[in-house]
Formats: structure tokens, sequence, C-alpha cells
């Protein structure tokens, strides 16, 4: 079966590690970017960059205006509650996991300590 367009949803669109590399560069930004400082952080060629950001900007997660010779781009991070709410779907095994790793962890901790008292009285 034929592998969907990047451009037909936000799932597709960020599948791609470098265009979730500009999504996190973009959501640390406190401004909009030009697509140069963009090239620059990613170390990518600028037609590479610019389209990557036309496929974000095709499923709306970016958004672009210009000002000047430059286009500057920023975050538009509502388009990504789609995906935020799927995997809010799975945190009931990630916390119940960490539940597990912090029990096992403190009866490992209790046993440990009950040994070197146990050990400690012994030599006494």
């Amino acid at each position: 079966m034929p592998r969907a367009a990047t451009t037909t949803d936000v799932f597709n669109a960020i599948a791609e590690p470098r265009r979730r590399q500009i999504i996190d560069l973009l959501a640390q930004s406190t401004r909009p970017q030009a697509v140069g400082d963009l090239v620059e952080a990613l170390q990518l060629s600028q037609p590479t960059v610019s389209k990557h950001l036309a496929v974000l900007r095709k499923v709306g997660v970016v958004s672009v205006r210009k000002q000047g010779q430059h286009r500057l781009y920023e975050l538009n991070a509502v388009e990504l509650r789609p995906v935020h709410d799927w995997v809010k779907t799975y945190e009931q095994f990630w916390s119940g996991q960490l539940s597990r790793i912090k029990q096992r962890a403190e009866k490992l901790a209790a046993e440990r300590a009950a040994a070197k008292k146990s050990s400690n009285s012994q030599e006494l």
C-alpha cells in the first residue's frame, strides 16, 4: 500500500525528523524566524529547509509572512493538537510503568538498607 503524502495531515508531516527539528526551533524562539536563521541552525541547504517548511505550512503547523526580502516563519502549535490528543491516550502506560519502576527501586533500596543494617549488627 503506498504511503500517504506528507501534506495529507500533521502526523505525516511531522514523521520526518528534520521537520520536527524545525518545529523545535520555532517553539524555542520568542520571535518569528527567517529561513536563513533556520538554515544556519540546522546546517542544511536553503532549498531543503524551504521544502520542509512548505510541508509544515501546508498542514498548518507553521505560518509565514513576508517582511521585505525575508519570509518569517512561526509555529502554529494549535495544529499539533491532534498529535497531543493521540499521544495522551498512551500516557497511562507510561505513568504506570514509571510507578512500577519507582516501586521496584524503593523495594530494592529498602532491601539493601536492611541487609546493611543486618551486616552491621552481626559485626558488633
